[in-house]
């Protein structure tokens, strides 16, 4: 059983969540993932947070080192993973994805962030590990 989220790694989740609102509303549904991320970015700078695209995370394999065997969207603060999609309906793939993202960058909270909803609210999956 793994302890609550702190309250500072919750605080980083509920401003992810806010800025990805606010790019919803002013791009509303349709775009690539990439102008999502982008200006995902640019909010959370907006907000304060640091940030890092496309983060490389390695994996280790009875001593063999893959540096790029994965690819984060972006990580805040080094603590919440977000991940952007622009897709019909999150799947369960997509949320797996999150999961191993989460278990192999040693971090606790991540999202899922559909943009291509009509209401962003529904497009947001909280994952925690």
């Amino acid at each position: 059983m793994y302890e609550p989220i702190p309250e500072d790694i919750e605080r980083i989740g509920a401003i992810v969540v806010d800025a990805a609102v606010k790019v919803h509303r002013e791009l509303g549904p349709g775009l690539l993932e990439k102008v999502y991320e982008l200006c995902l970015c640019h909010e959370l700078k907006r907000r304060g947070l640091t940030w890092r695209r496309q983060v490389k995370l390695p994996i280790v394999y009875e001593g063999l080192v893959i540096e790029d065997a994965y690819e984060l969207d972006i990580l805040i603060e080094e603590a919440v993973i977000a991940e952007i999609k622009s897709v019909r309906a999150i799947e369960d793939v997509h949320v797996a994805q999150c999961l191993t993202h989460l278990k192999f960058a040693h971090k606790r909270l991540g999202f899922v962030l559909n943009f291509n909803v009509p209401v962003m609210r529904k497009g947001i999956k909280r994952v925690v590990l």
